[in-house]
């Protein structure tokens, strides 16, 4: 079978031919496509030298198709049609009149910034879902595949192909207790290693900074518990022994509202990097990018609130240095 070179087939052949199979007159597929008569008869001329057949003969007063033009539209139309949807721009988005759902895979940090999302998008977009999920193993290739709107990746792993990365403030980390915790009478490396720790599975594989910062300093942190959510972080804390070392932006309201302290820790703690991720397909997208702004002023927002918010108070013997 003999093959067409396409770098020298003219995407206009086709649309002038579809024209011209849907018309079956030159003279009325002329006006369609505003063009003259010559140009469409010469269009035509073009493109049945290019496949090797007459494609459309003069029968009576209109211009019949040959078999092998049947059999062409009926390929040509649909590849039409998918090339019209590509190169269209993209439809507008109205919040107020969408009943869209949007997905986005985020651990729940921070019930204020859960609910701080929610009334927003709400208050914009009333008819609007959110879909919210924990992230998993499987995330990165759902949002590649653009079937999440937006994620956070912390850390600063390699990512795929086929995904826009936006920066946010990296995390830093203080360590939060009870305020009448022995710990907080001295506070230092041998208390830090000394109570338990607490500790959140995110459902990432990141290294958390707070292990690798004490590599090589000591025994490091002991893990007395791992839970599934940040909502039980509170409760657990006023009323045990635990120690848990999170970025301020988890604890906002909770510290609060428990009863608690947050201290220096012993150890310098490297910032977590803090990557918003979404797919390149949705990148244009008005209603993906609508949401996307919401998500990460949302979050930044009050990631600077809760960074203003806390008084930092030094390990004993960081204190006590001239």
């Amino acid at each position: 079978m003999s093959e067409i070179n396409l770098g020298h087939l003219d995407l206009n052949l086709l649309v002038t031919f579809d024209v011209l199979m849907r018309e079956g007159n030159v003279t009325r597929a002329a006006a369609r496509l505003g063009r003259t008569q010559s140009a469409v008869s010469h269009s035509l001329a073009r493109l049945r030298e290019q496949v090797g057949d007459p494609l459309m003969v003069k029968a009576g007063g209109r211009m019949s198709p040959t078999p092998f033009a049947q059999k062409l539209i009926e390929d040509i139309r649909p590849i039409l049609r998918s090339i019209q949807r590509v190169v269209a721009p993209p439809e507008p988005f109205d919040p107020a009149t969408s009943t869209r759902i949007f997905r986005l895979a985020l651990p729940v940090i921070s019930h204020k910034f859960l609910n701080n999302v929610f009334a927003r998008v709400h208050n914009e977009a009333p008819g609007v879902g959110i879909e919210w999920l924990a992230p998993s193993t499987e995330t990165l290739a759902a949002v590649v595949g653009g079937q999440i709107d937006i994620s956070e990746w912390p850390g600063s792993t390699a990512l795929p192909d086929g995904v826009e990365v936006q920066l946010g403030q990296p995390f830093t980390w203080m360590t939060y207790m009870r305020k009448d915790h022995p710990a907080t009478r001295n506070w230092g490396i041998k208390a830090w290693e000394t109570w338990p720790h607490l500790k959140v599975n995110v459902g990432n594989d990141v290294r958390s900074p707070v292990d690798a910062a004490a590599r090589g300093k000591g025994p490091g942190r002991r893990v007395g518990a791992w839970i599934p959510h940040f909502a039980d972080v509170g409760p657990l804390l006023a009323r045990t022994n635990f120690l848990a070392t999170f970025p301020p932006i988890a604890m906002v309201d909770i510290s609060e509202e428990y009863g608690l302290c947050a201290l220096d820790p012993p150890y310098p703690i490297a910032p977590l990097p803090l990557r918003f991720i979404w797919s390149f397909r949705l990148t244009n997208d008005p209603g993906s990018r609508w949401f996307r702004t919401i998500v990460i002023e949302t979050l930044s927002e009050l990631q600077r609130t809760a960074e203003a918010g806390v008084t930092r108070r030094a390990p004993a013997r960081a204190r006590s240095k001239k």
